[in-house]
């Protein structure tokens, strides 16, 4: 299936039902009043995160949705039917956003959860209710409220507590293979991951965590080039980033500018992802000379001037792999503890992760942009190459 990880849609509520105006008329009662009902309420729209579906792609083809509308009231004080709401399900881990006014309506992160997106009509008042001491005929009657009208941008964003960085192939995926269930495809050529991959990594029982595989960078990834700049965005609600690095680069790349490279693309997507905690996990040492691998490693950590923590693996064989996720097990635990003891650090993270997902909408809407001036100036270029021929028949 198709990944997609963004759809825009518009949304329509229900309108309310009118209010009814009418009077009682029955054989022998000459004084009825009075009967008109109420009109029933407009149907809303929610969003409700369902685990069945991982993709936004139904949202691509069918672009239009609106609710039921209230139904009319009717006489003998008969209230109209309410509308029927709309339930539109989407992945765990949907962002609602109103385009109009950019105003982000909610987030979807558990399974089960409904946010309304667009609310219902209210409903109209029959004449019943302006009958009075001084009114005992009213002939005034209230129509029924439109619904809400939205233009809406659903955003993607898997929900993972580590998230995966480097050059591709730096075994990233295989990586993830090692650690977890998942089986990303894996492959002796750049880009093999086209689409962010999820794996559980199960410690022990009651204790896991889930890894999240983007595709590779490469350098100029912030300004689009490659895979980088669509799915760095699923790396917003993660905890812990790893930089996995290929220690025996095919093509003599230097591992430490690679890591570098990869730092500066972060940097210039998102200052505040750049700033989120980062591990370095130094890869392939299977393929290094046993008696060269300290001196390779100690090399790349102190020119990168490197302080934070350092890992050393073999994916391929899992050699090093369980003390590095034993690792991540208790820093997420950690983490999740003071968040739940210390309200001012939960608010931090908070803040933090807004923060950085509005860095990131801002940069890909920067690069949209640039790229829709692009194709106009193209356009234009093309226009001006354009020429008519006038062809002139003579008579000799």
């Amino acid at each position: 299936m198709k990944f997609v990880d963004e759809a825009r849609i518009t949304v329509q509520a229900g309108k309310g039902g009118n209010g009814c105006l009418s009077f009682r008329r029955e054989k022998f009662v000459p004084k009825g009043g009075p009967d008109g009902g109420d009109g029933g309420d407009g149907g809303s729209v929610f969003l409700e995160a369902s685990e069945s579906i991982n993709t936004l792609i139904d949202y691509r083809y069918t672009r239009h949705y609106q609710a039921q509308n209230g139904e009319g009231g009717s006489s003998r004080n008969c209230t109209g039917a309410k509308g029927e709401d709309l339930v539109l399900e989407v992945p765990v881990g949907t962002t609602a956003i109103d385009e109009d006014t950019g105003e982000t309506l909610g987030d979807i992160t558990e399974p089960g959860q409904r946010l309304m997106i667009a609310r219902g009509g209210f409903h109209g008042l029959g004449n019943t209710r302006y009958k009075s001491s001084t009114n005992q005929a009213p002939t005034q009657t209230k129509p029924g409220q439109p619904g809400e009208s939205r233009n809406i941008k659903l955003e993607l964003k898997v929900l993972a507590d580590v998230g995966l960085l480097g050059l591709p192939n730096a075994g990233k995926s295989t990586f993830i293979r090692a650690v977890s269930a998942a089986k990303p495809k894996v492959a002796d050529y750049p880009f093999t991951t086209l689409i962010p991959n999820l794996g559980v990594v199960k410690i022990e029982n009651h204790r896991s965590f889930v890894v999240a595989d983007i595709p590779g960078l490469i350098p100029g990834a912030s300004d689009g080039a490659g895979l980088g700049t669509r799915f760095l965005k699923h790396l917003v609600r993660t905890h812990l980033l790893l930089h996995i690095v290929d220690m025996a680069p095919f093509d003599d790349t230097d591992p430490a500018e690679a890591v570098q490279a990869i730092a500066d693309e972060l940097e210039q997507f998102s200052p505040g992802l750049a700033q989120r905690d980062r591990w370095l996990v130094l890869n392939k040492l299977d393929m290094v000379p046993e008696d060269e691998r300290e001196a390779r490693c100690q090399d790349v950590i102190s020119r990168l001037q490197w302080t934070g923590p350092v890992f050393k693996i073999a994916a391929i064989n899992k050699e090093g792999t369980y003390p590095l996720c034993g690792e991540i097990m208790q820093y997420i635990e950690e983490r999740r503890r003071r968040a739940e003891e210390d309200e001012e650090f939960a608010e931090r993270i908070l803040a933090e992760r807004e923060q950085v997902e509005q860095e990131a909408r801002e940069h890909i809407e920067m690069l949209s942009e640039r790229r829709r001036q692009l194709r106009e100036l193209e356009q234009d270029d093309d226009d001006d190459d354009d020429y008519d021929v006038e062809v002139i028949y003579t008579r000799e």
